[in-house]
């Protein structure tokens, strides 16, 4: 990376939108920031673009703030990609090794990939990334790197990410509007696990749980290796919906009692009084807790179906990181551990030149992260390491 460079992200969120400026220094690990920002979002519904031209708007003024802080010049940009539209698959791919000595090639390992893309979808659905899972080499499988191995025949069994096409349009859209080019779409949850996860956690086999306002993302990984994705139609805004319905009241005045008064798990303290007075609202506190700690059930159950899918419920030592905005609930992981049956921890950005203890900036950073990865010769999903030394993207796009 030349000097002075800098990486821009921008997480596009059902609640708010982010912007993160950042720079690493040469010879230095870790990422400074030089600026960072956030606005209300509107024009968004469960992680969709739903209205370009808001969007469009938000980004703009996002981006003059950053500009000014910075005293950079901002003109490209990585982009999360989320929504209950995002489909996973699992595919494989089969090649002749090319060679005349036998040698697998880097030409050998993106046609056995390109192989694999070719699937059957449906003409409104794309793919977004494909993410090698493991290679065989004449029938012996479990080879992460096959670069420079002997043999005839080279397979892949691979996880491909798509979405519709129609909303990555939309997204896209919003994004070039607002004279910005786009140097990648990256899915959120793995932007998020980039930012939050050790390579302890993800080598042991470890499960990201994303929560955002509209949506919860979910990435497993097991052997440094992404194994299971998948987008949960829940997220923290839900429970305020709960409260506004349960409590009668507006939904501001429900995310405030949310944000002042909630909590996970309800615990009996004669010294504090179960009785809340909010002109003009009287409710209790248990009240309040037995719909926030219902949402917040329903987020677990449906995260350990997922789980139980790929034989992984219970059965993940580096057990559960929570991260996003919704991981803010207090008493979360108390109820996370009963639920899930792992342990469990709040995932909090890492990498940074200073520490972030904002979990809800988790996707922001690992878009910032990830940037850094891509331009300077790793892999999205990899940490540089694992299957190949860098993996083809789908998205470059820029302003025409």
């Amino acid at each position: 990376m030349a000097r002075g460079h800098i990486i821009t992200g921008l997480d596009i969120g059902t609640q708010y939108t982010k912007i993160l400026v950042a720079q690493k220094k040469p010879k230095e690990s870790e990422l400074d920031v030089l600026a960072q920002f956030k606005e209300a979002t509107s024009g968004v519904r469960r992680g969709v673009v739903i209205d370009i031209e808001a969007v469009s708007g938000i980004i703009q003024s996002l981006v003059e703030k950053a500009r000014e802080e910075s005293k950079k010049r901002i003109g490209s940009t990585y982009v999360n990609i989320g929504g209950g539209h995002i489909f996973h698959n699992y595919s494989q791919g089969l090649v002749s090794v090319s060679r005349a000595d036998q040698r697998i090639s880097q030409e050998d390992i993106d046609r056995v990939i390109e192989a694999a893309q070719a699937i059957s979808l449906p003409s409104n659905k794309e793919i977004l990334e494909i993410v090698p899972k493991e290679f065989v080499i004449d029938g012996q499988g479990g080879i992460r790197e096959p670069l420079g191995l002997e043999g005839i025949r080279l397979e892949v069994n691979a996880l491909i990410l798509g979405g519709f096409s129609p909303y990555i349009k939309k997204l896209t859209k919003a994004v070039l509007n607002s004279n910005l080019r786009i140097d990648d779409l990256i899915l959120s949850p793995l932007a998020s696990a980039r930012s939050v996860l050790a390579p302890r956690e993800k080598e042991l086999g470890v499960a990201l749980l994303d929560i955002g306002a509209g949506t919860t993302g979910l990435a497993v990984f097991e052997e440094g290796i992404l194994i299971h994705l998948a987008i949960l139609p829940i997220g923290s805004g839900h429970i305020t919906n709960d409260i506004a319905i349960g409590l009668k009241c507006d939904v501001n005045t429900a995310e405030q009692i949310k944000l002042e008064y909630g909590s996970c798990v309800y615990h009996a303290d004669r010294k504090i009084k179960d009785k809340i007075k909010l002109e003009p609202l009287t409710f209790s506190r248990k009240m309040l807790v037995k719909i926030i700690e219902a949402r917040i059930r329903e987020v677990f159950k449906e995260t350990n179906k997922e789980l139980k899918k790929i034989s992984r419920k219970a059965l993940l030592p580096g057990g559960i990181v929570l991260t996003g905005g919704g991981s803010k609930a207090p008493k979360i992981l108390e109820l996370a551990k009963k639920n899930l049956k792992l342990p469990c921890r709040i995932g909090f950005p890492r990498d940074f030149s200073l520490p972030i203890e904002d979990p809800s900036l988790s996707t922001v950073c690992g878009l910032a992260l990830l940037g850094v990865d891509l331009e300077t010769g790793g892999s999205l999903v990899f940490d540089g390491g694992g299957f190949t030394s860098k993996l083809k993207k789908i998205f470059k796009i820029f302003i025409p």
